[in-house]
């Protein structure tokens, strides 16, 4: 059996372990730079506010309903993510972190199920003082669902909810709407309920021909997954990403050229420390820039330029230096900038690299990097920086509703009176 462990409103559940005074009230996290809501208590989403909304545009509405705006702070929720993790590891060796908030674990045969649901749930709330509830069934497609049931109708089900029966499926199937399935998007969805294929149930009822022939082999086994047969099974690592992305909304709108520079060369530095966390190189750049929507003369301005290196590398110095030859061919006087952005991709691994006679880099930035990714992950906070990013002061996104980073940061950890 499987059992999908999901902490119930995550971002605000952290933000209430420290702040208590906040467990009944609305809660809103925004995303970087304060945009918009990324993330909602049961409270919040109640009143009606919505997902993505809007920061600036709903300045009255929280105002209204007395809801309390948090920024991201992500290092306080990495760090409670991986006290939850630690702890769902003492109940199985199998495990799968498949988001911040979430972790697929693979049961014993011989547990008795509902005990262990409410043990892990016990667990982590006492331990953490997060809440989570847990869905276990044959398949993990199928734990998603009870899962699902279980964050759905707390009293009912003690937060603990599982398919452990051909009845219990279907009735959880035909409960299930077809956009609510684990894996079927919204392009997805389209094209089912025009189908008439409204629920998970419905879904299974269509032919294995049609789905494969109709969509691919992914959607055959989430097919089967619902089925109860175990098509997909738990992943020991996450899959090596294809390309990877630093795109940031600045804290202010800037015009100088230098000031862009910076920001990129702090974006391309950003993908550069995560090629080489994943042991990848790329060998090819996409820089973004923008203008702000909010000045008429610039709302218009978005460009990108796509830039093939000679030789694939995963050096900071290297693709630092081509982002920023990039930006001079993209800036255009007059425009107020809001936007930028990094992509890296035709990534291989480390491995596959070659070396070239005339068009290698220099072979001591290899060394280079590895002492500088040590000495950060040693000391924290960017340290060691490149030239080209601004060393007197530290670039902070907009977090005017910041808490306090009270497990990662010894001058914001709780004084008890």
């Amino acid at each position: 059996m499987f059992a999908l462990v999901d902490c119930n409103n995550f971002y605000a559940s952290c933000e209430r372990v420290f702040q208590p005074q906040y467990r009944t009230s609305p809660i809103a996290i925004l995303s970087n730079n304060d945009g918009c809501v990324i993330s909602r208590s049961d409270e919040a989403k109640n009143l009606g506010l919505p997902m993505g909304a809007p920061a600036f545009k709903y300045k009255s509405f929280f105002k209204d309903h007395q809801v309390k705006v948090f920024s991201s702070n992500y290092p306080l929720y990495g760090d409670m993510s991986s006290r939850v993790m630690s702890i769902l590891k003492q109940f199985s060796p199998n495990i799968e972190i498949y988001s911040i908030d979430e972790a697929f674990m693979l049961l014993n045969s011989k547990d008795d199920y509902n005990n262990l649901g409410h043990q892990i749930r016990n667990r982590v709330l006492q331990w953490t003082g997060l809440p989570t509830c847990v869905g276990i069934a044959p398949t993990k497609a199928l734990s998603k669902v009870a899962n699902k049931i279980a964050r759905k109708f707390p009293k009912e089900t003690g937060g603990v909810f599982i398919i452990d029966s051909e009845i219990k499926r279907i009735k959880a199937l035909k409960w299930t709407k077809i956009k609510d399935v684990w894996g079927i998007g919204r392009r997805l969805e389209k094209r089912l309920t025009q189908q008439n294929i409204l629920t998970a149930y419905d879904f299974t009822q269509l032919s294995d021909s049609w789905v494969k022939t109709q969509f691919s082999i992914t959607e055959l086994n989430l097919k089967k997954d619902l089925e109860g047969i175990v098509t997909l099974c738990l992943e020991d690592e996450h899959p090596v990403k294809k390309s990877i992305a630093t795109t940031r909304s600045f804290e202010n709108t800037y015009t100088d050229i230098k000031d862009i520079k910076e920001r990129v060369a702090t974006f391309a530095n950003s993908c550069a420390e995560k090629l080489r966390v994943q042991n990848s190189n790329c060998n090819i750049l996409i820089i973004l820039l923008q203008g702000s929507r909010f000045e008429k003369d610039s709302q218009t301005y978005k460009n990108s330029i796509t830039v093939v290196l000679p030789h694939t590398t995963n050096s900071s110095l290297t693709i630092v230096k081509q982002a920023i030859k990039a930006i001079d061919k993209l800036y255009k006087k007059g425009i107020k900038y809001k936007r930028a952005g990094v992509i890296v991709t035709g990534l291989v691994p480390t491995s596959n690299h070659q070396l070239d006679l005339f068009s290698s880099e220099n072979p001591k930035h290899q060394p280079l990097m590895k002492a500088i990714d040590k000495l950060n992950k040693k000391y924290g906070d960017d340290k060691l920086k490149i030239a080209n990013q601004d060393l007197q002061k530290t670039w902070k996104m907009k977090q005017e509703h910041l808490s306090h980073q009270y497990t990662t940061k010894f001058n914001d950890i709780l004084i008890i009176k």
